[in-house]
């Protein structure tokens, strides 16, 4: 038999799923993409539906494979990737959901967070899990499902109830489901919940009792990159795949774009634009505690090697912002219509959007903001409001490069850039105007996927070291900035003022 030629990754995020193959120079060979509904069944809450989730996945698996007239055969190893936050509790002897999956967007649990952090056990979360008391994270979100759906608690304390990321319900339902299904996530997801203790890599029973949380129902969490001859699990025969295909490597989605962007060396750092932005800065095997306002989070552990971890500035609306212009005001029918829209002015005309929908991310943290379109004259245009959201985008991602200098001392020298806004030439100029810095984006912009593949192939034996993965990595395009330092001040001087009017706009109990 041929030795495989190929890797495959599932990239599960939070508006479509992708099934992709790479090659051995990390050159895309098939990809097929599916989106999923979006449900909003009341203010604040953003659901999925489990089914839907695993159908469109196995139905972007199969297609991919038989446009490209591959089979299993053909792969040696395939990866997850998933959007990291959103929380799935389902009957292990069924695969029956509990409930609706709760998106990390979801803002139901903005009373959890708030106790938490008036009682102490917030700055006990923070300094052992790396993450502070928010909405953003899996551990509230499952608080909220065993206390508000009917009969999940008796589940849970039974171990008759699973709780996992979408990486867990992936991998169990590609290893069997009820049919011995594996039960599993990495470091890079588990360090997502705030329930996992960051130097013990493991959950953590203090931790679990600020959330009532049953060990029972929780993932063994593994390695990013499988050890060598311990696959995560093994696809089933009769599954998408029709074949048995190892399953080696686990990451949450910004952390496999660190790995698809091959920043393997301290003090690198890459952002990703996608329904929001997420920024990482390796910190190598150091455990670097904010006190800026980031995310201390692993970013990934290949094999049996130590963990990495990285420093993370997650903010929650920026291509979503896009998508808003497009579903809710209707002044473009397409997300790349805003860079056409936004170049009919050459600035934003004193317009600053602040798009805080779900509150604010990092490095505020604030779920009492809401989104605010500060600066407006009869002399506006829709044009200008495109621009301010472009803008935005870029401004958010400014409050976190300050926030990472603040806590590493590192001095951002290029920012490495993937993800679906990076195609807005126009946004990515502006962003290099913003920091000051050029900003590069590689020839292949899907890291994400990538990076999984990696993980995967790393484990197999496909690629030999990351040596090897670095040597894949090729520039694209770079902008260099073009605004002057008085322009660039002032511009974030305002910015930082029309945050400042999103504050304190909801009561938070």
């Amino acid at each position: 038999m041929a030795e495989p030629r190929f890797v495959g990754a599932i990239d599960q995020g939070t508006t479509s799923t992708r099934f992709m193959v790479f090659d051995h120079a990390g050159r895309e060979v098939a990809r097929h993409q599916l989106e999923h509904q979006q449900l909003l069944p009341r203010a604040g809450w953003v659901e999925h539906n489990p089914i839907e989730i695993w159908e469109r996945t196995s139905a972007v698996i199969q297609t991919a494979l038989a446009k490209a007239g591959l089979q299993a055969d053909d792969l040696a190893a395939v990866g997850i990737t998933n959007q990291r936050e959103t929380t799935f509790v389902w009957d292990r002897h069924t695969g029956r959901p509990l409930t609706a999956a709760i998106v990390w967007q979801d803002t139901r649990t903005d009373a959890i967070a708030a106790a938490l952090d008036r009682d102490g056990r917030g700055d006990v979360i923070r300094h052992r899990a790396g993450l502070p008391p928010a909405t953003y994270f899996s551990g509230g979100k499952l608080q909220w499902i065993l206390q508000n759906v009917p009969g999940a608690r008796e589940a849970a304390e039974a171990g008759d109830a699973l709780f996992g990321t979408a990486d867990t319900w992936l991998l169990w339902n590609l290893t069997g489901g009820p049919d011995g299904g594996v039960h599993v996530t990495d470091v890079t997801n588990a360090g997502r919940t705030m329930l996992m203790d960051l130097e013990t890599l493991d959950w953590d029973d203090e931790l679990l009792s600020f959330f009532e949380v049953p060990r029972a129902m929780l993932p063994t969490i593994r390695e990013s990159s499988a050890v060598a001859g311990r696959p995560f699990g093994v696809t089933r025969l009769h599954g998408p795949f029709g074949g048995e295909v190892p399953i080696t490597g686990i990451l949450g989605d910004q952390q496999a774009a660190t790995v698809g962007q091959v920043c393997f060396a301290p003090g690198e750092a890459k952002n990703t634009y996608g329904t929001g932005n997420f920024m990482l800065l390796n910190t190598g095997t150091e455990i670097v505690r904010s006190q800026a306002g980031l995310l201390t989070t692993p970013a990934y552990r290949l094999g049996d090697e130590p963990c990495v971890y990285a420093l993370e500035g997650s903010i929650a609306v920026t291509g979503s912002a896009v998508q808003w212009l497009r579903d809710q005001l209707g002044i473009i029918s397409g997300a790349g219509e805003s860079e056409a829209l936004a170049r009919q002015v050459d600035d934003n005309g004193g317009v600053y959007f602040v798009p805080a929908f779900s509150g604010l991310f990092a490095p505020y943290w604030r779920s009492d903001a809401r989104g605010a379109i500060v600066g407006l004259s009869r002399f506006n245009t829709n044009a200008h409001l495109a621009r301010a959201t472009l803008e935005a985008i870029c401004f958010q991602s400014r409050d976190v490069v300050e926030a990472m200098c603040a806590d590493s001392g590192v001095h951002l020298e290029v920012l490495k850039v993937d993800g679906g806004v990076t195609l807005n030439s126009l946004c990515m100029q502006i962003q290099a105007d913003v920091l000051g810095v050029p900003v590069s984006r590689p020839v292949v912009p899907e890291t994400t996927a990538l990076g999984a593949a990696y993980a995967a192939g790393l484990s197999v034996g496909y690629w030999a070291s990351t040596d090897e993965l670095r040597e894949n990595w090729r520039e694209d395009v770079r902008w260099e900035p073009q605004w002057d330092d008085e322009r660039r001040t002032s511009a974030y001087a305002r910015w930082k003022k029309a945050v400042q009017r999103t504050l304190d706009w909801v009561e938070v109990d």
